[in-house]
């Protein structure tokens, strides 16, 4: 009896501490269960055009009148193109790479624009990692205004989690540009990151426990918490959150035509790569940078800025840079520029989704996607030459002035 007794104190506290557990982290738990499912395959489409239906968002509210494209009917896309000695048919790759929307504007007019797996142009299409590049312009703007006083200040002046840590000095430009040097690998520490911060830790106390791996600004290391401090930053330079600031001094200036969202996590913006927004917002995004940072004659990003952010001579950023299977694309504030002579940039989101842009033939292209396949080798180089066999042959099809 008395061992049945004892047995059931067990029982009992155990449930109470269970009970417990879930008031204080019920709600948490729910969230990652939630978000471990999101992210199976089969799921993956679903998740990229309902996400604020899934996580908890903050709402970014568009401006007054929006900025209309041109639309014409569909023009034929390139036939396809080589890679490595292969031709790829440029149908079939869109097919393999599970596009779930793809949108090409030369000189302002839609000249293309398709959805599948039931999205329209009213979807809010989820970001990834293309939310970087929207960071990097706050933090453009940020500098602007003052807030921030330059880029070669440390984030430890802005960050009082890293103050007396070896994170402390690194300049806000070495995280821009993926050269932080802290000592973090995004392929085996990220879901420690995740599941820290998802608890309830606050990120810029977990990130201050890692250390150095080598000096700022001599090693490009894609790591998406530079993103999170970077918002951090802003958010302690500006006093407003991500969303706020982002809804102020961009989104209601660009003629947006959707609100957008931003995840949440913690409570706070998912600086890294959390956005929810419709494919041709994507583009009205781009397009501010394709016009130096103006917007019907306002100015709402410095030309320095722009100009600066697609900078790449630094030995760092070079496309091969460090000898990095992932450097094949170089890297500036938070933009991937490739190879080449005609100016192309882009912003770049895990499972399929892109930005791209050629100034030289006045081409923006945004692709999303719902690829489990994403990490295939070769994946951005063969990206790259699709978008440039597509933007030759919209820009082929303009007629002559």
């Amino acid at each position: 009896m008395k061992k049945r007794k004892r047995f059931g104190v067990v029982i009992a506290a155990a449930a109470a501490a269970a009970g417990v557990f879930w008031l204080c982290f019920g709600e948490k738990i729910k969230i990652i269960s939630t978000s471990l499912n999101s992210f199976k395959d089969e799921n993956l489409a679903h998740t990229f055009q309902h996400t604020p239906q899934i996580q908890p968002v903050k709402k970014i509210s568009r401006g007054g009148e929006a900025f209309q494209f041109l639309k014409e009917d569909n023009a034929k896309l390139a036939e396809g193109f080589h890679f490595k000695d292969t031709f790829y048919s440029a149908e079939k790759f869109m097919e393999d790479t599970k596009t779930s929307a793809i949108l090409v504007i030369q000189d302002d007019v839609i000249r293309y624009e398709k959805y599948f797996m039931g999205g329209d142009e009213n979807t809010l299409f989820s970001s990834n990692s293309m939310g970087k590049s929207f960071v990097s312009a706050l933090m453009g703007i940020a500098v602007s205004e003052g807030y921030v006083g330059s880029v070669e200040e440390p984030i430890g002046q802005y960050i009082p989690e890293f103050a007396g840590t070896q994170l402390e000095n690194i300049p806000i430009r070495a995280c821009l540009q993926m050269a932080s040097g802290i000592n973090f690998n995004e392929d085996t520490d990220m879901s420690h990151f995740s599941m820290r911060t998802l608890m309830g830790t606050p990120a810029m106390k977990v990130i201050a426990k890692y250390g150095m791996q080598e000096e700022p600004c001599t090693y490009r290391r894609y790591l998406s918490i530079n993103t999170e401090i970077l918002g951090q930053v802003i958010k302690n330079a500006t006093g407003c959150g991500l969303a706020e600031y982002m809804e102020e001094k961009l989104w209601k200036k660009i003629g947006a035509e959707h609100d957008a969202y931003w995840t949440l996590s913690n409570d706070t913006e998912l600086a890294m790569g959390g956005l929810s927004v419709s494919l041709r917002d994507y583009a009205r995004f781009a397009r501010l940078y394709l016009n130096e940072g103006s917007y019907q004659g306002q100015q709402i990003l410095t030309k320095d800025w722009v100009r600066d952010s697609l900078d790449i001579s630094a030995q760092y950023s070079r496309p091969g840079a460090n000898y990095d299977a992932y450097n094949a694309i170089g890297y500036g504030y938070q933009w991937w520029v490739p190879d080449g002579n005609q100016g192309e940039f882009m912003a770049i989101g895990v499972y399929g989704q892109w930005i791209y842009v050629n100034p030289s033939k006045q081409v923006i292209i945004v692709k999303t996607s719902a690829d489990p396949d994403f990490m295939a080798k070769d994946y951005e180089l063969k990206h790259v030459e699709f978008f440039r066999a597509v933007a030759d042959g919209i820009f082929s099809m303009t007629p002559a002035s």
